[in-house]
Protein backbone atom coordinates (compact mmCIF):
# COMPACT_ATOMS: atom_id res chain seq x y z
CA UNK A 1 0.00 0.00 0.00
CA UNK A 2 1.62 3.40 -1.12
CA UNK A 3 1.31 6.26 0.79
CA UNK A 4 1.00 10.13 -0.21
CA UNK A 5 4.26 11.80 0.87
CA UNK A 6 3.79 14.39 3.96
CA UNK A 7 3.07 17.92 3.09
CA UNK A 8 4.35 20.63 5.46
CA UNK A 9 3.32 23.82 5.06
CA UNK A 10 5.93 26.84 5.95
CA UNK A 11 4.31 30.23 6.95
CA UNK A 12 8.06 32.16 6.86
CA UNK A 13 6.95 34.08 9.48
CA UNK A 14 6.52 30.80 11.88
CA UNK A 15 10.05 30.06 10.57
CA UNK A 16 11.67 33.38 11.27
CA UNK A 17 9.40 35.74 13.41
CA UNK A 18 11.14 39.10 12.47
CA UNK A 19 11.20 38.63 8.37
CA UNK A 20 9.45 41.93 8.04
CA UNK A 21 9.05 43.45 4.39
CA UNK A 22 11.90 41.87 2.17
CA UNK A 23 13.07 42.83 -1.66
CA UNK A 24 9.92 42.93 -3.74
CA UNK A 25 9.38 39.66 -5.88
CA UNK A 26 10.74 41.98 -8.81
CA UNK A 27 14.19 42.95 -7.20
CA UNK A 28 14.25 39.41 -5.47
CA UNK A 29 14.08 38.23 -9.79
CA UNK A 30 16.48 40.82 -11.10
CA UNK A 31 18.85 39.49 -8.26
CA UNK A 32 19.04 35.64 -9.74
CA UNK A 33 19.29 36.81 -12.82
CA UNK A 34 23.01 37.07 -12.62
CA UNK A 35 22.63 33.09 -11.67
CA UNK A 36 23.55 30.80 -13.61
CA UNK A 37 21.91 27.34 -13.14
CA UNK A 38 21.32 24.42 -15.47
CA UNK A 39 18.09 23.73 -17.57
CA UNK A 40 16.15 20.71 -16.40
CA UNK A 41 12.79 19.42 -17.32
CA UNK A 42 10.37 17.30 -15.08
CA UNK A 43 7.53 15.34 -16.10
CA UNK A 44 4.75 13.39 -14.67
CA UNK A 45 1.73 11.89 -14.93
CA UNK A 46 -0.85 10.96 -11.97
CA UNK A 47 -3.21 9.13 -14.22
CA UNK A 48 -4.95 12.01 -16.06
CA UNK A 49 -2.12 12.63 -19.32
CA UNK A 50 1.68 13.65 -19.38
CA UNK A 51 2.43 17.01 -18.12
CA UNK A 52 5.99 18.56 -18.23
CA UNK A 53 8.02 21.54 -17.54
CA UNK A 54 11.14 23.48 -17.57
CA UNK A 55 13.13 23.95 -14.14
CA UNK A 56 16.24 25.46 -13.03
CA UNK A 57 15.90 24.77 -9.49
CA UNK A 58 16.80 21.39 -9.70
CA UNK A 59 19.82 20.31 -7.29
CA UNK A 60 21.37 17.18 -5.82
CA UNK A 61 21.38 17.24 -2.43
CA UNK A 62 22.15 13.51 -1.32
CA UNK A 63 24.70 10.34 -2.69
CA UNK A 64 23.40 8.35 0.17
CA UNK A 65 20.63 7.62 -0.01
CA UNK A 66 20.37 9.37 -3.53
CA UNK A 67 17.93 12.47 -2.99
CA UNK A 68 17.30 15.74 -5.30
CA UNK A 69 15.27 18.64 -4.65
CA UNK A 70 13.57 20.84 -6.96
CA UNK A 71 10.29 23.68 -6.94
CA UNK A 72 7.57 24.38 -8.86
CA UNK A 73 5.66 27.63 -9.11
CA UNK A 74 1.99 27.50 -7.97
CA UNK A 75 1.35 29.31 -10.94
CA UNK A 76 2.69 26.62 -13.07
CA UNK A 77 -0.28 24.64 -15.84
CA UNK A 78 1.73 21.53 -14.70
CA UNK A 79 2.03 22.30 -10.89
CA UNK A 80 -1.53 20.38 -10.02
CA UNK A 81 -0.34 17.11 -11.48
CA UNK A 82 3.45 17.11 -10.31
CA UNK A 83 2.04 17.62 -6.84
CA UNK A 84 -0.34 14.58 -6.90
CA UNK A 85 2.29 12.09 -8.81
CA UNK A 86 3.96 9.69 -6.83
CA UNK A 87 7.30 9.29 -8.99
CA UNK A 88 8.23 11.71 -11.62
CA UNK A 89 11.30 12.09 -14.15
CA UNK A 90 14.10 14.57 -13.64
CA UNK A 91 16.01 15.04 -17.94
CA UNK A 92 18.95 16.86 -17.38
CA UNK A 93 19.27 18.74 -20.29
CA UNK A 94 22.06 18.97 -22.96
CA UNK A 95 22.57 22.34 -25.17
CA UNK A 96 21.35 20.16 -28.04
CA UNK A 97 17.68 19.78 -25.89
CA UNK A 98 17.03 23.62 -26.31
CA UNK A 99 13.80 22.94 -28.25
CA UNK A 100 12.57 20.61 -25.34
CA UNK A 101 13.18 23.34 -22.55
CA UNK A 102 11.25 25.64 -24.81
CA UNK A 103 8.35 23.23 -25.48
CA UNK A 104 7.65 22.37 -21.44
CA UNK A 105 8.64 25.85 -20.75
CA UNK A 106 5.39 27.15 -22.86
CA UNK A 107 2.28 27.69 -21.73
CA UNK A 108 -0.87 26.71 -23.63
CA UNK A 109 0.01 24.29 -25.32
CA UNK A 110 -0.01 20.40 -25.75
CA UNK A 111 3.80 19.50 -24.95
CA UNK A 112 3.52 16.09 -25.52
CA UNK A 113 0.96 16.13 -28.69
CA UNK A 114 4.52 15.21 -30.37
CA UNK A 115 4.72 11.65 -29.98
CA UNK A 116 8.19 11.27 -31.27
CA UNK A 117 9.61 12.76 -28.75
CA UNK A 118 8.53 11.21 -25.66
CA UNK A 119 8.28 7.50 -24.96
CA UNK A 120 6.60 5.90 -21.56
CA UNK A 121 9.37 3.87 -19.37
CA UNK A 122 7.83 0.41 -18.15
CA UNK A 123 6.67 2.04 -14.65
CA UNK A 124 4.56 4.45 -16.65
CA UNK A 125 6.14 7.62 -16.19
CA UNK A 126 6.28 10.04 -19.57
CA UNK A 127 10.58 10.29 -20.59
CA UNK A 128 11.80 12.62 -23.28
CA UNK A 129 14.07 10.69 -26.09
CA UNK A 130 17.78 11.31 -26.62
CA UNK A 131 18.34 13.96 -23.20
CA UNK A 132 22.05 13.36 -22.03
CA UNK A 133 20.43 11.86 -18.51
CA UNK A 134 17.21 11.39 -16.99
CA UNK A 135 16.80 10.65 -13.31
CA UNK A 136 13.58 8.49 -12.50
CA UNK A 137 12.34 8.93 -8.63
CA UNK A 138 9.79 8.61 -6.18
CA UNK A 139 8.84 11.97 -4.11
CA UNK A 140 8.72 11.84 -0.78
CA UNK A 141 7.87 15.40 0.62
CA UNK A 142 6.20 18.28 -0.30
CA UNK A 143 7.03 21.60 1.06
CA UNK A 144 4.91 24.62 0.58
CA UNK A 145 7.63 27.82 0.12
CA UNK A 146 5.74 31.17 -0.56
CA UNK A 147 3.84 30.78 -4.11
CA UNK A 148 5.81 27.58 -4.60
CA UNK A 149 6.50 24.12 -3.50
CA UNK A 150 9.83 22.57 -2.69
CA UNK A 151 10.02 19.23 -4.09
CA UNK A 152 11.99 16.02 -2.84
CA UNK A 153 13.12 13.24 -4.43
CA UNK A 154 14.43 9.77 -4.19
CA UNK A 155 16.19 8.81 -6.99
CA UNK A 156 15.30 4.82 -8.21
CA UNK A 157 16.57 4.93 -11.64
CA UNK A 158 19.14 7.01 -13.99
CA UNK A 159 19.85 6.93 -17.55
CA UNK A 160 22.81 8.40 -19.24
CA UNK A 161 24.04 9.07 -22.28
CA UNK A 162 27.59 7.80 -23.42
CA UNK A 163 28.18 11.09 -24.94
CA UNK A 164 29.94 14.19 -22.92
CA UNK A 165 27.48 16.91 -24.09
CA UNK A 166 27.77 20.84 -23.26
CA UNK A 167 24.94 21.54 -20.62
CA UNK A 168 22.19 23.85 -21.19
CA UNK A 169 22.40 26.70 -18.53
CA UNK A 170 19.96 29.34 -18.18
CA UNK A 171 21.51 33.19 -17.11
CA UNK A 172 19.99 36.27 -17.21
CA UNK A 173 16.62 35.19 -19.00
CA UNK A 174 18.98 33.95 -22.02
CA UNK A 175 19.78 30.30 -22.82
CA UNK A 176 23.82 29.56 -22.80
CA UNK A 177 25.83 26.46 -23.37
CA UNK A 178 29.27 25.64 -21.70
CA UNK A 179 32.03 24.53 -23.92
CA UNK A 180 35.91 24.99 -24.01
CA UNK A 181 35.50 28.98 -24.44
CA UNK A 182 33.68 28.85 -20.85
CA UNK A 183 36.72 26.86 -19.36
CA UNK A 184 38.20 28.67 -16.04
CA UNK A 185 42.00 29.36 -17.56
CA UNK A 186 42.62 28.01 -13.90
CA UNK A 187 41.43 24.49 -14.88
Amino acid sequence: MSSSPARIPVDPAEVVPSLGQGLSAADFKLAFRSHAAGVAVITADAGDGPVGLTATSVFSVSAEPPLLVFSISGSSSSAPVIQRAETLVVHLLGADQLSIARLCATSGIDRFANTSLWRRLPTGEPVFRDVPVWIRGRVINRMEAGDSTVIAVHALEAERSELDVAPLVYHNRTWHHLGEASLHPDN
